[in-house]
């Protein structure tokens, strides 16, 4: 069985248990160093010429994948241990497991990539949303699905992101309860004495989302300016509490604090020395604005129980506490803030978030704009 070969061509050689032509392609090596090839065959030479040919030209252009036999669930499981877990927060990490393991393998899992195709992403997505899945959910399935694919790209394992082809479920956004004026003033009242006084008056007054609002310490304020520095965000990671980054980069953010909260944070401040002085070495300093009554920082979940106990003693029912940021979002446009303000006070990635979520208030600036056009464009000489 001696090859032939002719020039261009690859090698090709006629196989003597069948008599069919066979063209072999070197394509690279895999991990280990060990050369890979792929094969075409037909029963005339000339065929096989062609169809090595068009091989050649597939790895000359880079469109030749490395592996056929991988499959979703493979490629997932590399992706997690190669690359997502050193990338994002273990939380972070904990929900994307929770994600493929629960709604992308059952279906996907033992699909090769290389046959996966858009018609599959969108029939996914079709059955999670008939399975009750809110919009969002259903968005996020796709979302980790689209990211792992890209690194299939960058692995040379597929050559089109079929998630991001597919079509994105259309978000229906829900208006978020926001407490009224004579809500917030009756809320702020019944507060007062109260020891997260001064934390619930913060949120409500700039936005501040609770990790926000928990992960600032003492060094953030600038007393002088009355100037809060946004730089990180408190939140549990399984049986601990961390610090992070805020949620983006534009979540980096000063706020200037209204002049009574500025009284009721330093009445705050005061409270705090007057508690570390009493509790002596027993008082743990750590630096944070809000504390425990022992000077550690504050559990996201015990504050949004103690919240809610809160709104109850008020007679305002049952809130949540991130209902705070968005009570002082429309409060501010109520009061005839400028959007763009307002996005940057809350820390928004854009003017758009802002707009989709809080555009609806706005009815009576538009209106405003457009009796100002009519009376310019069309009022009597």
């Amino acid at each position: 069985m001696t090859p032939r070969r002719s020039n261009h061509e690859g090698s090709i050689y006629q196989r003597t248990s069948d008599g069919l032509w066979i063209g072999v392609a070197h394509v690279g090596y895999d991990a280990s160093g060990k050369p890979l090839r792929k094969y075409v065959s037909s029963k005339k030479r000339p065929e096989v010429v062609k169809q090595l040919k068009e091989l050649r030209r597939s790895i000359d252009d880079g469109q030749l994948v490395k592996e056929n036999g991988v499959n979703v669930a493979e490629l997932f499981e590399r992706w997690f241990d190669d690359v997502m877990r050193h990338q994002i927060a273990p939380s972070t990490f904990s929900n994307y497991q929770t994600v493929v393991r629960m709604h992308i393998l059952p279906i996907l899992g033992r699909k090769k990539l290389v046959e996966l195709t858009v018609s599959d992403v969108d029939k996914l997505l079709s059955l999670k949303t008939d399975s009750g899945l809110s919009p969002s959910t259903v968005r996020r399935i796709r979302a980790v699905l689209a990211q792992c694919l890209d690194q299939a790209i960058r692995w040379e394992l597929v050559h089109r992101n079929v998630a991001t082809l597919s079509r994105s479920p259309k978000m229906i956004r829900h208006e978020g309860r926001t407490l009224s004026p004579e809500q917030a003033r009756h809320l702020l009242e019944t507060l007062q004495g109260h020891r997260n006084e001064a934390l619930y008056a913060l949120m409500l007054s700039t936005g501040l989302r609770r990790g926000e609002a928990l992960g600032l310490q003492w060094s953030d304020f600038d007393r002088t300016s009355g100037i809060l520095r946004v730089s990180r965000q408190l939140k549990r990671e399984g049986s601990r509490l961390v610090t992070t980054d805020t949620k983006t980069s534009l979540s980096r953010r000063a706020v200037n604090l209204p002049g009574p909260m500025l009284k009721t944070l330093h009445e705050h401040e005061a409270r705090q020395i007057g508690q570390k002085k009493q509790l002596g070495t027993a008082w743990i300093d750590s630096g944070y604005v809000f504390t425990s009554s022992i000077g550690t920082p504050i559990d996201p979940r015990n504050l949004y129980r103690d919240f809610q106990k809160v709104c109850r003693a008020a007679g305002l029912g049952d809130w949540h506490p991130h209902e705070l940021r968005h009570s002082a979002a429309s409060l501010m446009l109520a009061q005839g803030v400028k959007i763009q303000v307002v996005s940057q006070v809350l820390g928004h990635s854009s003017i758009r978030m802002t707009a989709d979520v809080y555009g609806h208030l706005l009815d009576p600036d538009r209106q405003e704009a457009a009796q100002a056009m009519g009376t310019l464009l069309w009022s009597d000489d």
